[in-house]
């Protein structure tokens, strides 16, 4: 008996899940990996401005700004990508939010405060339509999927280094956040500037799926205004992963900061081991919509653990087992169906909706959330999104993929 098989077996397996990717597709996970590496302020902002003086109120207002300044930055990111290029727009909100983060530690007063969080929150996301549209281009139709996990990967192994490293700063000097966060998002223009050349138009069209589709306005797609709308239900419920979930483990559980932290973290961690993996497995299998379906439906049953199952360490590992499973079968599968649906001439106006769609989650998921925990207690909160998640994941079966 061979005992090296299984290593072998895990090796090819691997191995074949990473291989066939353009150069440019990993080329833009690196320049993510970079920008997300230095992601300090927002996990840190609250507790930097309260520490100046504000009021929690005060703090929670500039973290709404925060969102709406995204909500916006979607948009238009969306609109200029499909005007401009994607490259040109990666470029200026990389290096431009660099100077905004900068800037943004200068100021002291409250109305300058939410201004330019304001600003750099709209260039920021501006951002991500754009850098969207470029995986899509830069991608096949039979790895596109993995290309948008590549890019996850890259952002999720960027916040665990960026919210790791960004603790211990904060431990001694809040103000070099800014600074860091600033200069790691000029680096990663740098790194795009020099790696990734601006893409031909004949080489663009073989990157992607031959153009059939016409001119149209994303809104004006039915079925894509209903995936918005169930994308939007889902997300809500998902960013309690990151607001009302951590407070519960620390008012109900009882945990400490540290144990809540390496579950937080555990999510990051399995996105990173297994998701290239289980993609690559399933994408070529399944229906991209039943598999978003199952994915929202084990992301239901994430939230039903808390109210059915006694044991509190126990219960909160395998909700964040569960929500992270859900994570990993719907998202990168969610990204392929709104690029599915959209040409290299409404590409961008497509990934802003998309981006939209989340940014408005980003801020009613965590106040709706608290909002309901804090009237009607967390077992209420629970099975809302239970059945929200549930019943989304059902409807996410209807939509047609043409």
């Amino acid at each position: 008996m061979n005992l090296l098989k299984p290593f072998s077996i895990t090796r090819s397996l691997y191995k074949n899940a990473y291989s066939g990717l353009s150069r440019s597709t990993w080329l833009l996970s690196l320049v993510m990996l970079v920008n997300r590496s230095g992601t300090m302020v927002l996990p840190f902002m609250t507790i930097y401005l309260t520490g100046i003086g504000f009021s929690l109120f005060q703090a929670g207002i500039v973290v709404g700004i925060f969102g709406a300044g995204a909500i916006c930055g979607g948009y238009i990111g969306g609109k200029l990508t499909d005007k401009i290029g994607f490259h040109r727009i990666q470029l200026f909100t990389l290096a431009g939010g660099g100077c905004l983060f900068i800037l943004l530690g200068q100021m002291k007063s409250y109305p300058l405060i939410c201004t330019f969080t304001f600003i750099l929150s709209l260039v920021n996301e501006a951002f991500r339509p754009a850098n969207n549209t470029a995986i899509a281009q830069y991608s096949r139709h039979e790895n596109r999927t993995r290309s948008f996990s590549l890019n996850r990967l890259a952002i999720n192994l960027g916040w665990a280094i960026g919210g790791t490293l960004g603790g211990f700063i904060a431990s001694f000097n809040y103000h070099l956040l800014f600074w860091i966060d600033g200069f790691t998002n000029i680096t990663a223009a740098v790194l795009l500037y020099y790696l990734l050349k601006p893409a031909k138009p004949f080489e663009i069209e073989t990157a992607s799926v031959p153009e059939h589709k016409e001119k149209i306005s994303p809104l004006k797609d039915k079925k894509f205004r209903m995936f918005i709308g169930l994308s939007i239900l889902f997300a809500v419920c998902f960013f309690q992963l990151f607001s009302t979930i951590p407070v519960y483990y620390k008012e109900v559980y009882h945990m400490s900061e540290f144990y809540i932290g390496i579950l937080m973290g555990l999510n990051g961690l399995l996105i990173v081991l297994i998701e290239m993996v289980m993609i690559f497995h399933l994408e070529s299998k399944y229906q991209i919509l039943h598999l978003i379906s199952n994915g929202l439906i084990l992301t239901s049953l994430s939230f039903l653990v808390y109210i059915f199952l006694p044991w509190h360490s126990l219960t909160a590992l395998i909700s964040i087992i569960l929500v992270t499973l859900g994570e990993i079968l719907s998202m990168p599968f969610m990204n392929n169906y709104w690029t599915g649906r959209a040409s290299s001439h409404n590409r961008g106006r497509y990934a802003g909706y998309y981006t939209m769609a989340w940014s408005l989650a980003q801020v009613v998921g965590p106040t709706g959330g608290t909002w309901i925990a804090g009237h009607f207690g967390f077992n209420s909160l629970w099975w809302i999104t239970a059945i929200i998640c549930g019943i989304t994941g059902i409807l996410f079966r209807t939509l047609k993929l043409k």
